[in-house]
């Protein structure tokens, strides 16, 4: 199994950056993909950023052009860089792995709030 951790929460204004890092242990090798989603008060949770072991991301359309997602494999790392933030982007956000098709890990969480 894998376990994920999240960290680099915080508040900032609208249009402030963020950086999210996520920290990955366990059955590293048998990770298919790796990805944020995020759940604001009264909505589900959606994810809005996927990255494979290949490299390949996948955003959803409310944070296209404006968050990144990246990896750093010798440190078992991965990042959210979130740009031109808006009040909306407000939310718990959750870091997840998966094999595919054998088992799925998401972390606890951490707190974005865009202040208008």
């Amino acid at each position: 199994q894998v376990q994920v951790v999240e960290s680099g929460g915080g508040s900032v204004q609208t249009g402030g950056s963020l950086r999210l890092s996520c920290a990955a242990s366990g059955s590293i090798l048998t990770i298919n993909a790796m990805g944020w989603s995020r759940q604001a008060p009264g909505k589900q949770r959606d994810s809005i950023a996927t990255i494979t072991t290949d490299g390949i991301t996948h955003y959803a359309d409310s944070v296209k052009g404006r968050f990144t997602i990246s990896k750093d494999n010798a440190k078992n790392m991965v990042y959210l860089q979130m740009n031109s933030l808006k009040p909306e982007d407000t939310a718990v956000y959750y870091c997840y792995a998966n094999s595919g098709a054998d088992w799925f890990a998401r972390g606890p969480g951490t707190q974005v709030t865009v202040s208008s």
